[in-house]
């Protein structure tokens, strides 16, 4: 059996329908807190960006565990996997990836309420956390999280550093004409001097690199989209026809179906986010809180920001500008002779270059360039707490160090098509365990959300 069936006989349907039943399980649970809770969440996270607390005793602060979080998560999947998702999915699949975020927003709060409340101290005056612990604490089976553990180490070291130093050497290579080794070596260099100071460094790093990298590339989305207003209602309505009735949206008998949009989208849902994955939550376990609720609510607006924000850009850009086009992109399928610059991030580029002109596919490949450095650090450190949790001890954190940064290197001149469908099933072996654990200590989760609601209502004014 191929890797890439062993893959689609984890993921479809059966995975990607376990993450939408338990999103909607938490979320009815929770009243919709999400939607409900609005106000209570964004007060809690952007309203208190003015107050950031230290992140003394070698901890994070807040914003930077969220950060570190979304460095690993805001990748080349939120420019090239949506266009990669619209092109095989079509317009519906933004729908279903919409549908994905919602209700993975209450699946990434319940995860990171659970990183705190069993997280541990590591020795060093931080906290150390994340689904392994949570799997032994509070299930009381270290299988699962061992089985976790190993998983994360492989995905780490493949989709996390190969996969990303890929889409930065090719970035830069399509763009500039750069030698694809020497920028896989550059970048080795920079992400080793960053994940040697550990989880404080990166932290901070990302607490300047990821709203940054955030608001440059949804301000050059929001350039394009103001010029090309005229065509958001069309695209809407693509979007929802697309995803009840794929059909239709091509005037015709022959279209993409119901089953591609919600299979696509989903996919991409949860590969933007990771919600249920349960890697973000290593970052979050680290917060500088005492809280386990309230960093939820970070959990929540990760989730929003990644899949909400950043990957509707991504998509709305494409199909306002007119680069995509259904007949040719299903005729492409059809046929099995799909050019590589009709889909991914080619099919990206080439909406902003609609209105950015050749500076379009600059702007890509620069926006490209810090999501998969960012990504580059935050895997390194889920990498590093996987192999601590599974050998005991940090001693082994230098030797892997320099693996991450060889695989760095290698991935950059790599073909590494078959090390995305390795990360694929690492990511569904990980999910597995992570989201029927979650199911089972939701309980204790939605207590302690409620406690921590209860309490912020009585003290409000």
């Amino acid at each position: 059996m191929t890797l890439e069936r062993l893959g689609d006989l984890l993921w479809n349907p059966w995975l990607l329908g376990l993450f939408l039943m338990t999103g909607l399980y938490l979320s009815v649970r929770s009243g919709f807190f999400q939607l409900f809770g609005l106000p209570v969440w964004l007060r809690a996270t952007l309203g208190s960006l003015g107050r950031r607390p230290g992140g003394e005793k070698g901890g994070l602060t807040q914003l930077q565990a969220m950060s570190t979080a979304l460095a690993a998560t805001i990748g080349t999947g939120s420019i090239a996997g949506v266009a990669t998702a619209i092109f095989y999915g079509g317009p519906g699949a933004v729908f279903w990836m919409w549908v994905s975020a919602f209700l993975g927003m209450m699946t990434g709060c319940v995860e990171k309420i659970l990183a705190v409340r069993y997280r541990e101290r590591d020795g060093r005056g931080g906290h150390r956390g994340g689904p392994m612990v949570y799997m032994e604490q509070g299930l009381g089976n270290r299988t699962l999280a061992c089985l976790f553990s190993l998983c994360c180490l492989g995905a780490s070291l493949g989709g996390g550093s190969m996969v990303q130093s890929n889409s930065i050497s090719t970035a830069l290579w399509a763009a500039f004409g750069w030698d694809r080794l020497t920028v896989g070596i550059v970048a080795a260099l920079l992400t080793g001097l960053v994940i040697v100071g550990g989880v404080g460094r990166i932290g901070r790093v990302s607490e300047t690199l990821v709203p940054c990298m955030a608001l440059l590339f949804v301000g050059g989305g929001l350039v394009v989209l103001v010029c090309r207003r005229q065509a958001l209602p069309d695209a809407l309505a693509q979007i929802l026809e697309g995803a009840f009735a794929p059909k239709a949206v091509l005037g015709g008998g022959a279209g993409y179906g119901m089953a591609a949009a919600l299979r696509y989208g989903v996919a991409r849902g949860v590969f933007t986010n990771e919600a249920g994955i349960g890697t973000s939550a290593i970052a979050h376990a680290a917060a500088d809180t005492r809280e386990s609720a309230e960093q939820g609510m970070w959990g929540i607006f990760e989730v929003f920001l990644a899949t909400g924000v950043v990957c509707t850009v991504t998509a709305l850009v494409i199909l306002t500008t007119g680069v995509y086009d259904p007949q040719t992109a299903l005729a492409a399928i059809r046929s099995g002779q799909v050019d590589p610059q009709m889909v991914g991030a080619p099919l990206s580029a080439a909406g902003f270059s609609t209105v950015l002109g050749p500076f379009g596919g600059i702007f890509v490949a620069v926006c490209l360039l810090m999501f998969a450095f960012t990504s580059l650090l935050g895997c390194g450190y889920y990498g590093e707490r996987s192999l601590e949790y599974l050998t005991g001890s940090p001693r082994g954190r230098r030797g892997y160090r320099v693996l991450f940064l060889l695989a760095v290197v290698w991935g950059s001149v790599a073909d590494v098509s078959a090390v995305w469908e390795l990360a694929d099933i690492f990511n569904g072996l990980m999910a597995l365990p992570n989201l029927f654990t979650i199911l089972l200590l939701s309980p204790e989760a939605l207590r302690l959300l409620r406690q921590w609601e209860g309490g912020k209502k009585r003290s409000a004014p």
